[in-house]
């Protein structure tokens, strides 16, 4: 008798985006009744994958087979009326609907034809919160007045609504309590106890070793090893099959000796509710910090607190030693502190308007002449700190959305060093930059460290953080858990830290 197919088999599956490759030739196959979890680092390629099986991406080239026949999942609509449902770690729910609207959002209850509201919603509702363990989730109350663990599960019962055999699971424990998540594995257990599949992403590694069956690792879009058996593969060679990169990190070299002197900043007991716990750190002028973890682990939570962007709930920024008005930016701005956001795009660059002003919009009032810029002064000093960073192409009238990503990046750069910046916030720095700009990048943020300035880096790349940091925080979940000169660490160490959560040291 010929052994029965795979629930679900993706063969070959490739995906590309402008400029970058994010899936190639992806394999993965999922036995029903189990718990296939899938890991990667950011970047791996394990978003796009999840997307192309719920019908919100298309595959380029590859096959998906459903129970053993081909299919095509042209919409999350085909992929639900096959029975896969997926449940993304930013819950798609509808704040001011109730939980029975949002069970059955999309397909209400009907009756000859005709939409029932009310009563049977409800009531088919409340039957799948009991089926979770959680009948004491009232249907009619709003999701907004829900808790972060109640909207998970209100997310489970809308995929149960269904007719569900595999359910996609991203991250599901990152807002859960240690008891919520021995519920989350409860119900796990009876879904594939009742057959349903289950694809479980990931970053902590324990997770893995309590629910996992087998586990494929993705690697800069690539399946690097399928079905190892969750429970005997050791961490370490899972951390091994995770690491390294396709691209090739080119890094200047760091000073002979540690910076010296007083910090020009210096972060006492700082926190913020939910994001991240009390944290102290200090940098010198001249010395590169990097922090290092997860998404989720606050990293740039932290960075925007000390920018200001966000109030604290406790702790103190300082710079030379005077404590700045918490969430204040202009505060900060004025104490010398520079912002490079994650997302240049949306938070850094007036798109449309030139290089010039996006050079000099942070330092305006330098040019005001009675109430007018002068238009002289300020290109001169725009070419002047672009010049400095060899910006392409010295053309200071251009729009910056006609610039590349890296010297987009320049352009934010140029910006704090016309204002005169002591102390540099960089988020992912070479976040959509090619490969040779990344090493221009580098050489830069060296160079501007090496002439005095302070800088706090976050990236999600660890090579990147050790390549160019001087000493590292690692994060785990909002608290630091372990603080080492760069030289120290390498790529393997840092992932079992940021997965396993070491004790601080």
């Amino acid at each position: 008798m010929a052994p029965e197919p795979p629930l679900l088999s993706m063969s070959g599956i490739t995906k590309s985006f402008p400029g970058v490759r994010a899936l190639d030739g992806v394999d993965l196959d999922v036995q029903a009744g189990e718990v296939h979890c899938l890991l990667g680092q950011n970047g791996a390629g394990k978003s796009t994958l999840i997307k192309v099986l719920a019908g919100a991406h298309q595959p380029d080239t590859g096959t998906i087979r459903w129970r053993g026949e081909e299919v095509t999942l042209r919409s999350p609509i085909a992929a639900m009326r096959l029975g896969i449902a997926t449940i993304y770690q930013e819950l798609d729910l509808v704040e001011h609907l109730s939980v029975a609207e949002n069970v059955h959002l999309g397909h209400e209850p009907t009756t000859a034809g005709f939409v029932v509201r009310g009563k049977a919603a409800r009531a088919s509702t409340a039957q799948l919160l009991k089926r979770l363990g959680h009948p004491e989730i009232d249907p009619g109350r709003l999701v907004a007045r829900l808790s972060a663990a109640q909207r998970q599960i209100v997310s489970m019962a809308r995929a149960l609504s269904h007719d569900v055999r595999l359910i996609v699971m991203d991250e599901p424990s990152a807002a859960l309590d240690p008891d919520e998540v021995d519920n989350l594995f409860r119900i796990v257990g009876d879904l594939t106890a009742d057959g349903v599949a289950v694809v479980y992403i990931s970053h902590r590694l324990e997770e893995i070793r309590r629910i996992g069956d087998r586990v494929t690792v993705l690697k800069d879009g690539r399946a690097v090893a399928g079905g190892l058996p969750a429970e005997s593969t050791p961490t370490r060679d899972v951390v091994a099959l995770m690491t390294g990169r396709s691209v090739a990190y080119v890094f200047p070299e760091r000073p002979a000796s540690a910076p010296e002197g007083p910090p020009v900043l210096e972060v006492r007991g700082l926190a913020r509710d939910g994001e991240f716990a009390p944290l102290d750190l200090r940098v010198r002028p001249g010395e590169i910090v990097g922090l290092a973890g997860l998404v989720g682990s606050g990293r740039s939570e932290i960075l925007e607190t000390v920018y200001g962007a966000r109030r604290p709930t406790a702790g103190q920024v300082l710079v030379d030693g005077t404590a700045l008005r918490p969430g204040s930016v202009r505060a900060a701005v004025r104490a010398g502190l520079g912002l490079a956001p994650e997302e240049r795009k949306a938070q850094a660059l007036l798109m449309l308007e030139s290089v010039t002003r996006n050079v000099s919009v942070s330092s305006l009032s330098r040019f005001a002449r009675a109430g007018w810029i002068d238009r002289r002064a300020e290109l001169g000093a725009a070419r002047a700190a672009t010049r400095e960073l060899s910006l392409r192409p010295d053309a200071p009238s251009a729009p910056v959305r006609t610039l590349s990503g890296g010297n987009q990046q320049k352009a934010v750069l140029a910006r704090w060093l016309l204002r005169g910046c002591r102390v540099l916030l960089l988020d992912e720095p070479t976040r959509g930059v090619d490969v040779g700009a990344r090493a221009e990048l580098y050489a830069v943020i060296r160079r501007l460290a090496d002439e005095g300035l302070a800088v706090l880096l976050v990236s999600s790349e660890v090579p990147e953080v050790l390549g160019l940091a001087d000493r590292v925080l690692v994060l785990r979940e909002g608290r630091v858990v372990h603080t080492a000169p760069a030289r120290e660490l390498d790529e393997h160490r840092v992932l079992d830290l940021v997965m396993e959560g070491s004790p601080a040291t």
